[in-house]
């Protein structure tokens, strides 16, 4: 009976995991109760340092010192897809703002949050909760809003009117952190033997969706996960966050806890950059686990080219030791598979991979 109620259930009516969390619930409702093989307890690693490079970008423009930064970057993309940045250039003032402004805009009423909840993934402003709750089998402990931010100008018009300060406080992280992401696929593609301005007007035209997400306090965080184990279809994603909770999957399919940082922003690989270099750089397989402490505030900023354009393997990159690895895939057509695919079982990314 249950699995019918949720089958059925209305795009824009759902019951938020932070309200569930704020009336204090002792236990968590069987519909978030994950199968024993997919909870977070299972092989988790103590030792979170060991794949949580911290790289300095304050010299990276010094004729020396930026070749070892250049060097630490092409790395940590290369092992893991993963790593975090200090001395960005985002001061701290704009990073606490946006998540100030997150966690007022989840403390507003449930039914003003409500407006702009749907369950259509290409709306450009939504309000949801788990991953889609209409369509999950098991729902997460999530709730969020997202909208697209790139040119802000065609977008910020539609943000959210409330909170009063959510549009200042989130534009202006949003225009820092789409800056920082461009010199980072600079020197990512300068790594690669690419021109830093590979791709440029792509990456002008592109996409930038902020995932602005809430993991309330949860009574049972050990049957549950706030998303599950996924790779970002993008070509690099920016996590701002203000608790721990994020996790990445090693070599090894070992779990990791990624450390928190204050000032610090993690840097993610996703499946775009993964088939741009032909597989020289790792889509990180990542997920967010939840608490029964805290509640946790993190901000994704999702950067990809255009949703129509499809994109392969950069053509300096395959030649016979190294031949072409993917097919063709477009941002468009990973909102397609993700509407249609359980995302717990199958990527997006492995769908585009050739057959040796």
């Amino acid at each position: 009976m249950e699995d019918k109620r949720e089958s059925s259930a209305s795009p824009t009516s759902f019951t938020s995991v932070l309200k569930l969390s704020q009336i204090g619930a002792a236990s968590v409702p069987k519909r978030y109760v994950l199968p024993p093989s997919q909870r977070p307890n299972l092989g988790l690693c103590p030792n979170p340092a060991l794949v949580s490079p911290i790289i300095d970008l304050s010299s990276l423009h010094h004729p020396i010192h930026g070749l070892r930064i250049k060097e630490e970057v092409r790395l940590a993309c290369k092992d893991s897809g993963f790593f975090q940045v200090i001395n960005h250039g985002i001061p701290l003032s704009v990073m606490n703002d946006a998540l100030d402004a997150a966690t007022d805009f989840f403390e507003l009423p449930h039914e003003e949050k409500m407006s702009l909840a749907s369950a259509n993934i290409r709306e450009p402003v939504r309000y949801g909760t788990s991953l889609n709750h209409v369509k999950d089998r098991v729902l997460f402990w999530r709730d969020f809003i997202k909208h697209y931010s790139h040119p802000i100008s065609t977008w910020i018009d539609q943000w959210p009117s409330n909170p009063k300060t959510y549009k200042e406080k989130m534009g202006n992280y949003t225009q820092a952190v789409h800056a920082l992401h461009r010199k980072l696929m600079g020197v990512v593609f300068e790594n690669l033997g690419l021109s830093p301005k590979y791709l440029h007007e792509g990456i002008d035209e592109g996409s930038q969706v902020m995932a602005v997400n809430c993991y309330p306090t949860c009574p049972e965080p050990d049957l549950v996960l706030g998303m599950p184990p996924h790779s970002d279809y993008g070509y690099m994603t920016i996590i701002l966050q203000n608790h721990q909770g994020l996790e990445i999957m090693s070599h090894d399919r070992k779990w990791y806890e990624v450390p928190v940082r204050k000032g610090a922003l993690v840097i993610q690989i996703g499946d775009q950059m993964e088939i741009i270099s032909n597989g020289l750089c790792k889509s990180l397989v990542h997920r967010a686990t939840v608490n029964s402490d805290t509640d946790r505030i993190s901000i994704a900023s999702l950067h990809s080219l255009a949703l129509e354009r499809k994109v392969g393997p950069a053509s300096e990159l395959v030649d016979d030791q190294h031949p072409l690895s993917y097919t063709e895939g477009s941002f468009s057509g990973f909102l397609d598979f993700i509407s249609n695919n359980d995302i717990m079982q199958v990527r997006y990314i492995d769908a585009l991979k050739k057959n040796p």
